[in-house]
């Protein structure tokens, strides 16, 4: 049997008015119950800060307890498996980072591909790493620490949180761009590293503000430049090392990502709320003591950021040759 053309513009109408009234329900009505935020670091470092952060404001604005979960290893790996293989309703969340962007380029057996498989969901901040200097270090500017690493090779070691950590990749972008040879003195995590630092087993390293800046501030290491483009409302007086290296930029981005497939009403719900968080004066301050800079922004802009530091990453990579 046909159906007039005329009718059949009004069912197509009605299914697509229909679909739209289901998705608006759907809004609505999530969430129904708890959310789980997945964090791939253990509790108490800068990952878990943040992810503790936001759980909490999302808590309040979207009436569910959003718990946090913490699930560490292999750089981030394992959490970030466990919301891929999760149900795509929006209930499991993972808290993404810089080591998103770095792993695809480390490992080459991973059974998950990030950019693929994780939907972006939004930004939350971009967070300077600091180069450090131990007080030794006879250099108050990145040009002098150049000329001194260049005249005394093999004596300069620069700590690392882990091989193909952000702090590592960064240090390699540095000797790549600066031209400079300096060991590299693996550290497991951030918390040895910086004690290796004070006590002066090493004489450079790049790490996220949130953890540098109180042995900067009490004169334990000294701070050269911080890492992004512009400089860092945490500290003012330092510039970026873009200003002595130029284009060079490294950063910590870090955002919420879902399973694939995850719907897309549920999707701007979530960047809805988030992106709130950047206009509450209490949050945004919160924010700015974690050392990050706020990225507001679509779920898509989240998504093109994390496929380019993806690919730049992934450059430093080949030309270094790191393993995991």
């Amino acid at each position: 049997m046909q159906i007039p053309r005329r009718q059949f513009l009004g069912l197509t109408g009605a299914g697509a008015v229909f679909a739209t009234m289901l998705k608006t329900a759907r809004a609505q009505s999530y969430p129904a119950r708890p959310i789980h935020l997945i964090v791939g670091f253990p509790a108490g470092g800068p990952n878990d800060i943040l992810g503790r952060l936001v759980a909490q404001w999302l808590s309040g604005r979207l009436g569910q307890p959003v718990t946090v979960e913490n699930r560490p290893g292999a750089s981030g790996n394992i959490a970030t498996e466990a919301v891929v293989d999760a149900s795509a309703d929006g209930y499991t969340l993972l808290l993404v980072g810089p080591a998103n962007a770095i792993n695809p380029s480390i490992y080459g057996n991973l059974n998950h591909n990030f950019l693929r498989d994780i939907a972006p969901v939004a930004a939350i901040t971009r967070e300077p790493l600091v180069m450090l200097v131990h007080p030794s270090v006879p250099a108050k500017t990145v040009a002098q620490f150049i000329a001194y690493a260049k005249a005394n090779p093999g004596k300069v070691k620069m700590a690392s949180t882990g091989n193909g950590s952000s702090p590592h990749v960064s240090g390699l972008l540095f000797e790549m761009m600066a031209k400079v040879d300096i060991a590299v003195e693996h550290y497991a995590g951030g918390g040895p590293a910086l004690k290796g630092m004070i006590a002066g087993e090493a004489q450079v390293m790049f790490e996220p503000m949130s953890a540098s800046i109180e042995p900067v501030r009490h004169g334990k290491l000294r701070a050269l430049a911080v890492t992004t483009a512009t400089r860092s409302e945490a500290l003012p007086d330092i510039p970026p090392l873009g200003e002595s290296i130029p284009g060079y930029e490294a950063s910590a981005v870090t955002g919420i990502g879902a399973p694939a497939n995850t719907p897309t009403d549920i999707i701007d719900r979530l960047n809805k709320e988030i992106n709130a968080a950047f206009t509450d004066p209490t949050m945004k301050a919160r924010l700015v003591d974690t050392g990050g800079a706020a990225l507001p922004g679509s779920s898509a802009d989240f998504g093109r950021l994390m496929a380019k530091e993806t690919a730049k990453w992934a450059k430093v990579i080949k030309a270094s040759s790191a393993k995991p």
